[in-house]
């Protein structure tokens, strides 16, 4: 059994300063201190982008802080609202290919792909045909084996309008590349701050709330909104015949009821 486990989106802002009247920085302590508790055993924690909300370098200097504190081994992506400059002098020692925050990480038998979709300047995501040619290597040197993939931007529609608009672009193309392996098992994502999953053309998906504010479920306007349903991470449990995702909301969790 492998045990991953997926967060995103938590906004760091600069400490001290809130972000819709909560403060990112509590509710992501409250996120990792959840998971060192409940799942110190995890083999990989993914922070799958948006890892600040103004890509303010203050920041990425608290995450970096906290994430040393974090025992269970993780990495981390871009997001639309993240800068990679600011990124990298917070985290000099990062993992980085040809300046993309994105890497391969083997777990048991399975080959985890950590895409970085972050598109300078724009809200929707991107793979330049440099990050596509070093996917499709990923790919072949995977084999037989199971691909798990992490990005920020979705390759799918949610059909909620306003968040697909958003999306990854140039989807068509980055499905012909998968489908041309045929190895990639399941697709998690950011960027929408909703629980959704489902399969896209036969591969199985999942997006995540973030760990502060939420996406509206707006599905008949073009309209963005924000909320501020509960937070929640997800415990992905993989085996040779199952992939189960539970969705676990950190700020409300009771006492077992015990018998």
């Amino acid at each position: 059994m492998i045990k991953l486990i997926h967060v995103t989106d938590p906004h760091l802002t600069v400490p001290g300063t809130d972000l819709f009247g909560l403060d990112p920085h509590e509710r992501l302590d409250a996120c990792l201190s959840h998971i060192g508790a409940q799942h110190g055993d995890a083999d990989l924690l993914v922070i799958s982008g948006d890892l600040t909300h103004d890509g303010e370098p203050p920041a990425y200097e608290a995450l970096a802080r906290r994430l040393e504190q974090t025992s269970v081994p993780w990495r981390v992506l871009m997001g639309n609202h993240d800068d990679r400059s600011a990124f990298f002098a917070a985290f000099p020692n990062y993992t980085v290919r040809r300046g993309f925050v994105q890497e391969v990480v083997e777990v048991g038998a399975t080959r985890v792909i950590l895409l970085d979709t972050l598109q300078d300047g724009r809200t929707e995501g991107e793979l330049c045909p440099e990050r596509g040619e070093w996917l499709d290597r990923a790919l072949v040197e995977a084999g037989e084996r199971p691909v798990f993939i992490f990005m920020h931007h979705p390759p799918f529609a949610i059909h909620l309008p306003a968040l697909d608009r958003i999306g990854l672009g140039l989807s068509e193309a980055f499905h012909a590349r998968l489908k041309r392996h045929g190895n990639v098992r399941h697709i998690f994502a950011g960027h929408v701050h909703r629980q959704t999953s489902g399969s896209w053309r036969g591969i199985g998906f999942n997006t995540l709330s973030g760990t502060s504010h939420q996406a509206a479920a707006i599905f008949n306007e073009d309209r963005f909104g924000t909320t501020l349903e509960p937070a929640a991470y997800g415990v992905i449990l993989i085996d040779q015949d199952n992939v189960v995702v539970h969705t676990v909301h950190f700020l409300h969790d009771a006492e077992a009821i015990r018998s």
